[in-house]
């Protein structure tokens, strides 16, 4: 099954709202930094969107550079980006930066969107000889576990053909020059109010939302309406690999 690719324009004044930096946010991110060694280094965010992670590795030393496709995310970004933070719109399968030009690269929940192979090794060209690459996405674990599988029972489907595996996400590593990848998880659990789960399905909070059929969105709204309890307990399954040159 072949997908359409969401336009990430239809959220980009929202994105923010409707997937705040809440305290998973904030422990992903802490370890990125730790395991990507994204401190005080000269890092390119790959993917950039709204621009919170580039603003955060900003405020921890790094010099950034961040880069996306579409120029919605990027005109947010740009009222958030500080001075010294430099802001590019480009693919992430065709980066305008010279080889070796980093010493750090992140892609965090990019590399489901991309064509693999060729960003992968767009990102392997612009590092440095030791350089890394730190990229986080959902293990497929997650999809077992999304809250909106009731309401949607198609789409986890959709994302396991989206999402790579660990062991495929490694082998597209190796394949695009990396010497050496290893992988971590990270298991995250919240509790989410039942009127915060309908606002974000409303606003198509993540991609694969845009992604179902003819009428399948408003079929499964009414099912959540109906069905959501007061609160929901949503569950986040992290897969971080680290690519070394």
């Amino acid at each position: 099954m072949t997908s359409p690719k969401p336009d990430f324009a239809l959220v980009a004044a929202r994105y923010d709202a409707l997937r705040p930096a809440d305290e998973e946010w904030h422990e992903l991110l802490e370890l990125l930094v730790r395991e990507g060694g994204l401190v005080a280094r000269r890092v390119l965010d790959i993917g950039c969107g709204t621009g919170a992670l580039a603003v955060a590795l900003a405020e921890r030393g790094a010099r950034v550079w961040a880069v996306d496709a579409e120029p919605a995310m990027l005109e947010v970004a740009r009222g958030r980006i500080p001075v010294g933070v430099g802001l590019k719109e480009a693919r992430a399968e065709r980066l305008p930066f010279k080889d070796g030009w980093f010493d750090r690269a992140v892609m965090r929940l990019v590399v489901h969107l991309v064509d693999r192979p060729a960003a992968l090794a767009e990102a392997r060209r612009v590092l440095a000889g030791d350089g890394r690459l730190t990229i986080a996405t959902f293990a497929p674990e997650h999809f077992d576990r999304l809250w909106l599988n009731a309401a949607f029972p198609q789409l986890a489907a959709i994302d396991r053909q989206r999402f790579p595996t660990e062991t495929e996400l490694e082998s597209a590593c190796r394949a695009a020059g990396f010497a050496e990848v290893r992988s971590v998880r990270l298991s995250q659990t919240r509790l989410l109010a039942r009127e915060t789960c309908l606002e974000r399905i409303r606003g198509r909070y993540i991609s694969t939302l845009q992604l179902l059929g003819p009428g399948e969105l408003e079929e499964g709204l009414a099912r959540a309406e109906r069905e959501l309890p007061p609160q929901v307990e949503a569950h986040l399954e992290w897969l971080v690999a680290v690519a070394s040159v």
